[in-house]
């Protein structure tokens, strides 16, 4: 509880809430349109812009350097959509040769600006990894305009975003501006990154984008339901990161932060109602269960009538050929059912079975 009014960590939490929240809603829109590395790549391209606006201020000015980030990451991700209606590229080539590209570049401005006066006191290799620390007031006042400008227009240009994520070719066709569209879109990914820089860094933004929206995907049924789970997941992985890591003196807070929005992404895959895996295979299971007892069922009913016999006594050795070793189980259930019933007949040859009324009556019903 002593942590809780340490003025450090409040402003860790705040910051780390405030990324948690934007990374969700906006990530939800970018998964939805198939392009989970556009973080990945922005990220990497906002290196570029952070050591530029460093040298140009000519020391840790937080809002030169998050302008230079958003703007070399607005850069990439035009270079990006350019690059795909140009070209023959697909949207994973663009993205490669952006990421590529911008993040050598920014190695290099980084390699010369560790060389300038102050460098290493200015911390500036924190932006790659991450410093939740280093957060001051003044940066949480940019960072929330910030955040509440991307909500804002998120708000604004809701059905429009709605629209142009599900379904991009009906949205031209309607005479929305497709193009504005998609370039409003990367760069709200920009500014997502560009806010969760200084607490993940740029090595670990991109998981901040897609976790808590590929977490959200699994318990949503609706775009409004999968933009709000987002944000409470992304919130949820901040807190949790930015008070984990200050309980542990030596947890840096981004990958804290990281690992906690990617265990709640597993456990939604594993658990989630309906689509997670877990459930998912229990449906399997039921289905090829009641399959295989309506199977098993249909092979008493053909070798009866084959016989000319209701009560033809079916050996297990011949529901094992027809079925598989795995049926006497299924056998046994059907007799505690009542819809099979076990008899003496020929003992040395194994176990035999008959169809029941009640089983008659089953087979009736499934074959109409």
């Amino acid at each position: 509880m002593e942590l809780l009014f340490d003025h450090t960590l409040q402003n860790a939490l705040l910051g780390a809430s405030l990324l948690g929240v934007v990374s969700g809603v906006i990530g939800s829109f970018a998964l939805l349109r198939r392009q989970s590395l556009i973080g990945d790549t922005l990220a990497h391209a906002a290196l570029p812009g952070i050591c530029l606006g460093f040298l140009i201020s000519g020391g840790r000015d937080l809002g030169p350097i998050l302008f230079g980030a958003i703007l070399s990451g607005g850069v990439a991700g035009l270079f990006v959509l350019g690059l795909v209606r140009a070209t023959r590229l697909k949207m994973d080539a663009a993205l490669g040769i952006a990421l590529s590209l911008s993040f050598a570049l920014g190695v290099v401005l980084l390699t010369h600006a560790q060389r300038e006066a102050g460098a290493g006191q200015a911390g500036l290799e924190s932006f790659l990894f991450g410093q939740a620390a280093a957060v001051l007031t003044g940066d949480l006042i940019l960072l929330g305009s910030i955040t509440s400008f991307a909500l804002c227009l998120v708000g604004l240009f809701w059905k429009e975003l709605k629209l142009v994520s599900f379904d991009p070719i009906y949205a031209r066709t309607s005479g929305l501006p497709g193009l504005a569209l998609e370039t409003a879109m990367t760069l709200l990914v920009a500014v997502v990154v560009v806010i969760g820089l200084q607490m993940v860094g740029v090595v670990l933004m991109a998981a901040m984008v897609i976790a808590p929206a590929a977490a959200a995907r699994q318990w949503a049924r609706s775009l409004e339901q999968m933009v709000l789970i987002a944000a409470v997941f992304g919130l949820l992985s901040g807190i949790f990161g930015a008070v984990w890591s200050a309980s542990y003196q030596g947890f840096a807070t981004g990958p804290v932060i990281v690992l906690s929005a990617t265990a709640i992404t597993v456990f939604s895959i594993l658990f989630a109602p309906k689509r997670g895996v877990f459930w998912t295979a229990m449906r399997h299971r039921s289905v090829f269960q009641k399959v295989s007892t309506e199977a098993v069922l249909t092979t008493f009913r053909d070798l009866s009538h084959a016989h000319n016999d209701p009560n033809y006594p079916v050996e297990q050795g011949m529901l094992d050929t027809c079925h598989g070793k795995g049926v006497g189980r299924v056998a046994e259930e059907l007799s505690a059912a009542g819809l099979i019933a076990p008899v003496s007949h020929m003992s040395s040859e194994g176990a035999h079975w008959v169809l029941t009324e009640a089983g008659h009556r089953y087979v009736g019903r499934i074959h109409g």
